[in-house]
């Protein structure tokens, strides 16, 4: 049992090193391929942060535990809003400018609206995994072809100056990017071995320990750069990475472990978990969008209210668990 915690504990801690190396390093070789500043945020970086996810779902698809694949996708969505954007506008109050993010928020909802009725009927087969991956290369053709019209998007600029300030050699970033996701790898390896073992030896699911633990450690790189990014006043970067992460959990973390090893949801799944996970999606395009209309902010009153959704939901999930 000590084994399995260190390798929780030792797992979520390369995850997140491995994740940002393999941010830095994938964002500069796009760079110097000459992929433009908005597309790098919108498509590198936003693949970048949910790697983890990706990574630890296609291994615990592969090893025979969905569980913690689909807990992991759904469970980050929920971590991500809640918790992500609950803590950062506490910290700061976020405003958003960004048109895109204001086209993206609404395909955000009915992307959610497509995992409630995938899962409606008690499992994913692997067509709605297929479904799904469609759907996701579908959005990211017209991701870049919005990129391509709109080059002085506000997200593209400010992408462009942090890569300016991360500058490196072509030499030096493919190898951040070979090492990152190798470390990777190896880091969700362990991850999932700890948080399988830790939960046969409690009683738990594996979709349990996927919504919580594995949710909580693969949500890191979010939270520390959504920080970072509202701190410098970077908003759009801050709403766009848990935008963009969210999407990706639901079409590609989701599709890519159904499509490996299809997946019985249980109930609870739809009537607790996806409705939660609905409702914070709903809630974030009224609080983005704006009630007239226009874009808004999440101020520190709303992000308070997240953040006790999140602790509301945790200790909900927990003693139900415990007293079943």
């Amino acid at each position: 049992m000590t084994l399995a915690f260190l390798a929780i504990f030792a797992g979520l801690l390369v995850l997140v090193w491995s994740a940002d190396l393999f941010v830095d390093g994938s964002a500069s070789v796009a760079r110097h391929f000459g992929m433009p500043p908005l597309l790098i945020g919108m498509v590198v970086v936003g693949f970048g942060t949910s790697a983890p996810e990706m990574v630890v779902s296609a291994l615990a698809a592969l090893n025979g535990n969905p569980g913690i694949a689909l807990g992991n996708a759904y469970g980050s969505n929920i971590t991500n809003i809640a918790l992500v954007l609950g803590v950062t506008a506490l910290i700061s109050p976020i405003i958003v400018h960004s048109q895109v993010l204001r086209k993206e928020l609404p395909i955000l909802a009915i992307i959610t609206a497509l995992a409630a009725w995938q899962v409606s009927d008690g499992e994913i087969t692997r067509v709605d995994a297929w479904i799904l991956l469609g759907t996701f290369f579908g959005f990211m053709g017209w991701t870049i072809h919005q990129g391509m019209r709109d080059k002085s998007d506000s997200l593209g600029l400010e992408v462009e100056q942090e890569l300016e300030e991360k500058a490196m050699s072509i030499g030096r970033a493919c190898v951040w990017l070979a090492v990152g996701l190798t470390l990777l790898i190896a880091s969700s390896r362990l991850l999932v071995w700890g948080a399988v073992d830790v939960a046969h030896a409690f009683g738990v699911s594996d979709l349990v320990i996927g919504l919580t633990v594995i949710a909580i450690g693969t949500s890191l790189p979010e939270l520390a750069s959504s920080i970072i990014a509202t701190r410098k006043g970077e908003h759009d970067i801050a709403v766009g990475n848990i935008i963009g992460s969210n999407m990706f959990n639901t079409l590609a973390v989701v599709g890519i472990a159904g499509s490996i090893s299809p997946m019985s949801v249980g109930p609870d799944v739809l009537t607790r978990d996806v409705l939660v996970m609905s409702v914070l999606t709903f809630s974030l395009f009224v609080i983005g969008i704006g009630r007239s209309g226009r874009l808004g902010r999440i101020n520190r009153l709303e992000g308070a209210g997240l953040l006790a959704c999140y602790v509301g939901y945790t200790v909900y999930l927990i003693t139900t668990v415990f007293m079943q």
